[in-house]
């Protein structure tokens, strides 16, 4: 038996949906040469991770290889992929390959970080291949919600592994490549080790929709429009952003793109050849003069981001442009579980206004980037992989896919993020597990999860705050009265009294009998201090807050 293996390794993007990021090894033992797949970021909520900007995987087991680490290869251009790749230049260091499409925007992104763009090299698709250490890699074309998105064909001495990336089976994508069955059985042909596959839509029993599909509905509902029309959808999704603005001309409106993210990859499509044609548009300030009927606008925020720009209109002007009673405004896209709170306060603040707010409950007007069941079932028999790992989904995802995998002969498993499988043999086993997690950018500092600031953050918005402040003169004897300052507590509480002064009265009495040993200890005392504040508080208002004390001692 051969002492080298090949293995496979979740850092992120496996139990859950988003920041993805996959190393693949093969060398002996501990000693593997190393690439990445994909680095990508999730997005915060205010319940769980309040203020913070972005949430990536914890690469510091990669971070500590960083000699074995030979390339990083972008599947495709979406946050969840790419999103992470400039924040984590500097401690990887390794050189990026992506297809041109996601190149440009992995580059534009590089640039805003002060990084070398030519860090990140083009890419040609399949059959060329990029060697790195033991390892030959080739972008396999896929269809997905993005332009030039990629499968890898991972060549390696102990054989080829598919990686699927996200991707759907759709034979007219408008954009970008269709589907191609005798490409993947040409990649299959000389044998498969290894399926590492998509799980997204596993429970969708339906065979997947193409793009070219909600083309003509799209163009229906406009047409029949009486207002300006409003449509929202991924800006990412460049064939749905083309097949919006086509329907707009065709209904004989003027097309207007609004916010930055939409224009920056109609741009980067632009550059890289992905669109060859786009209809016409106009600026923000020339629809100013043109009457409302004749207007479309498409615009950014379809999962209800506060800033973007259907979250602005929603709430007033955006641009100098607002919408009116009898505009119709289209959510082309699906809503992704855990922002429907956002899209629904959106909804809700345009139908105040009066405005139509049509979503994709019908089907109609938006299709999913990800295969369904029957197409996962598709591409197992086509690749005929001798096992499959499933990837990119919440555990359910994965636990269906790998039954999925079973029911059809192939042997499949549940690899979570940290669990480092070993695909050397006729089957995927355990190598061992490692300790893996979240890193959140907080403004322009990266955090651990568990560094405790966004815990202590989320206990300030629970509980409120008090600051206590004491002074000492030389004897250690209390030099007039503590004082407390408060945020984010009620001003007064069940005594009636102001909550400040019952707190301070509450100290001072304290301190008028503390012992010596506790004055002169500072710990002792701002334990005892933060204590009397919690149990008072507790008493007046029901909370026990956050309490910081500053003892200031005259020498």
């Amino acid at each position: 038996m051969s002492s080298e293996r090949l293995i496979y390794l979740p850092l992120g993007g496996a139990g859950e949906i988003g920041m993805n990021a996959y190393v693949y090894g093969y060398g002996k033992p501990d000693e593997e040469r190393l690439i990445l797949v994909d680095l990508g970021v999730a997005f915060p909520d205010m319940d769980t991770t309040p203020g913070v900007d972005l949430i990536f995987a914890d690469i510091t087991w990669l971070k500590e290889r960083v000699d074995r680490l030979e390339a990083i290869f972008v599947t495709h251009a979406h946050e969840d992929h790419v999103g992470a790749v400039a924040h984590c230049y500097e401690a990887l260091g390794a050189p990026v390959y992506a297809r041109a499409f996601t190149a440009n925007i992995a580059r534009r992104k590089m640039e805003e970080h002060g990084h070398p763009e030519d860090a990140v090299m083009t890419a040609s698709s399949w059959p060329e291949q990029i060697s790195a250490g033991p390892f030959k890699v080739g972008f396999l074309p896929v269809s997905h919600s993005i332009p030039e998105s990629a499968g890898l064909v991972i060549d390696t001495p102990a054989g080829r592994v598919v990686h699927s990336g996200d991707f759907k089976l759709d034979p007219d994508p408008v954009v970008g490549e269709a589907f191609d069955p005798d490409l993947w059985a040409e990649v299959a042909k000389p044998g498969v080790r290894a399926l590492v596959c998509d799980s997204t839509n596993v429970f969708s029993s339906h065979p997947g929709r193409s793009e070219s599909e909600v083309g003509p509905e799209i163009t229906k509902l406009v047409a029949g429009a009486s207002g300006m029309v409003v449509a929202t959808t991924f800006a990412s999704n460049v064939a749905r952003v083309k097949t919006l603005a086509e329907a707009g001309e065709r209904a004989g409106r003027s097309v207007v793109l609004l916010g930055r993210a939409m224009r920056r990859m109609i741009e980067a499509s632009i550059e890289t050849g992905v669109l060859g044609d786009f209809p016409k548009v106009i600026s923000p300030e020339e629809a100013a003069h043109i009457p409302r009927e004749n207007l479309m606008l498409i615009v950014t925020g379809s999962q209800g981001e506060r800033r973007a720009a259907s979250a602005q209109l929603a709430r007033g002007k955006y641009r100098g442009l607002e919408v009116k009673e009898g505009d119709l405004f289209l959510f082309s896209s699906k809503t992704i579980p855990g922002n429907e709170r956002g899209v629904i306060r959106i909804i809700n603040q345009f139908s105040e206004k009066g405005v139509d707010v049509v979503d994709d409950s019908s089907g109609l007007y938006h299709v999913s980037g990800h295969a369904n069941r029957p197409d996962l079932e598709r591409v197992h028999q086509v690749v005929d992989p001798q096992m499959v790992i499933p990837m990119h989904g919440e555990h359910r995802h994965l636990r269906e896919h790998a039954k999925l995998a079973e029911a059809g002969g192939r042997p499949g498993i549940v690899a979570v993020n940290g669990m480092m499988l070993d695909l050397s043999g006729n089957a995927p086993s355990v190598a061992k597990y490692i300790e893996t997690g979240r890193t959140y950018l907080d403004g322009s500092v990266k955090v651990g999860a568990m560094d405790g600031v966004v815990r202590d953050r989320i206990r300030m918005a629970l509980n409120g705050h008090v600051t206590v402040t004491v002074i000492l003169d030389e004897e250690d004897e209390p030099l007039g009265e503590p004082w407390c300052d408060t945020m984010g507590l009620p001003e007064t509480g069940t005594s009636r009294a102001a909550l400040v002064e019952v707190l301070e009265e509450d100290l001072n009495q304290f301190l008028m009998r503390a012992e010596a040993k506790t004055l002169r200890d500072d710990d002792r005392l701002e334990e005892s201090l933060r204590r009397i504040v919690r149990q008072t508080a507790q008493g007046e208002i029901g909370k026990k807050p956050e309490v910081t004390v500053v003892v200031s001692r005259m020498r």
